[in-house]
């Protein structure tokens, strides 16, 4: 089964240390561009979907702040990292049941503040609130800018399967080189493995380079039905299929969701979707709060057999030039962290074939990945600019 919606605009705003604005600004910005690249206006919105994160501001007042009347469908939703997928899965299930007819889906964070660090900010250990057993964990130290549950996992991955830092460097520094040739992205200077290895422990075995960014901004994309979009400014991305899973964590110890993560099914789903096979798809946008969680999830959706990731990635095949283009823009380790709408924008920039000097020569079908808590949460998205 086809899906008849795609996406007609989109919008990013100025991304990284821009200070002074608040969510509810950048958003209000992103979906204001993301209108004016589809060639629609506000009055054309029936459907507003919000990423609620940590920020009070993206609640469903939004549409206040915004000006927004009679809409038709209006939701905050979280299923944290892996949300930007959901929400496209939701607007295209609306439109398709005529629901709604356009939906803007948006994130947009503030939390970094002037004079302050990463450390102060709204990703500090101190937003937690986890009473009683609950709070067990923060107590060990386990809480903070940087989760040291990424950190367990990652290690756990290295025991089992031998995953060197080489291995991990080589995913850092093929995403900075992707960054360079991307005007929003944050980070604009070169990087050497060896810059990768000289970086400080954030918790090791964790290196700043192996975890992403923090950022200020907004992204939003229009979603409308296909035969729409094909009537507007830009050339339509159609959402050929959806897939989530989200394996949880009872903490029993035949299960590992840090190790075997929701993508394995939620890949499988959005692929029979689309009816494309793996090995149909041209570029990857893969949610990278972590180089690990890049090198898990290429295991998981089949590229590689499980613990082969690191040899898998250690020749270079996902930098600029290799074999499998994959975080084109740089992700959320070089470019900005607007969590899943990092790889959501840069697979419709890619898929539309407006990358610039990053633009992959074969853009057909590009796969888009999610990803919440410790890997307790993912989505999938197959883009395409064909709808069949």
């Amino acid at each position: 089964m086809g899906v008849n919606a795609a996406i007609a605009g989109l919008g990013i705003t100025e991304m990284g240390k821009v200070y002074g604005r608040t969510a509810s600004d950048f958003a209000g910005e992103a979906i204001a561009l993301a209108l004016e690249d589809a060639g629609l206006q506000a009055l054309d919105l029936d459907g507003l979907l919000i990423n609620g994160n940590q920020s009070e501001e993206m609640a469903p007042r939004l549409q206040f702040a915004l000006g927004l009347v009679d809409l038709r469908l209006v939701n905050t939703m979280s299923a944290f990292g892996s949300t930007a997928g959901t929400m496209l899965q939701y607007a295209a299930h609306a439109i398709e049941s005529g629901q709604a007819n356009v939906v803007a889906c948006v994130y947009a964070d503030a939390p970094l503040r002037e004079g302050t660090s990463v450390s102060q900010s709204g990703y500090s250990g101190r937003r937690f609130d986890a009473p009683g057993l609950a709070g067990l964990r923060f107590a060990y130290g386990d809480y903070g800018p940087a989760n040291s549950s990424y950190a367990l996992a990652l290690r756990r991955h290295m025991h089992l399967f031998g995953t060197t830092h080489d291995q991990l460097g080589t995913i850092a520094v093929g995403q900075r080189e992707w960054a360079l040739m991307n005007p929003h992205a944050q980070m604009r200077t070169p990087m050497t493995l060896e810059d990768y290895h000289a970086s400080r422990w954030i918790v090791e075995p964790l290196h700043l380079f192996d975890c992403c960014l923090v950022s200020n901004g907004g992204v939003a994309v229009i979603v409308t039905s296909a035969q729409r979009a094909r009537e507007l400014r830009q050339p339509p991305v159609y959402m050929r299929g959806f897939g989530q899973c989200a394996p949880g964590d009872t903490g029993r110890v035949e299960r590992e969701p840090a190790i075997h993560t929701g993508a394995a099914k939620a890949g499988e789903i959005a692929l029979r979707q689309a009816g494309l096979e793996l090995s149909d798809v041209d570029v990857l946008e893969l949610y990278d709060c972590y180089t690990y969680t890049v090198l898990v999830t290429l295991e998981d959706y089949g590229f590689c057999e499980k613990g082969d990731g690191g040899t898998f990635v250690e020749d270079g095949k996902l930098a600029p030039g290799g074999s499998l283009p994959c975080n084109t823009g740089g992700g959320q380790l070089s470019s900005y962290y607007m969590w899943g709408f990092t790889p959501l924008a840069e697979g419709v920039i890619q898929a539309r074939g407006q990358g610039g000097e990053r633009q992959v020569g074969k853009h057909n079908h590009v796969l888009v990945s999610g990803n919440g808590g410790t890997l307790n949460f993912h989505s999938t998205t197959i883009l395409s600019q064909h709808d069949s």
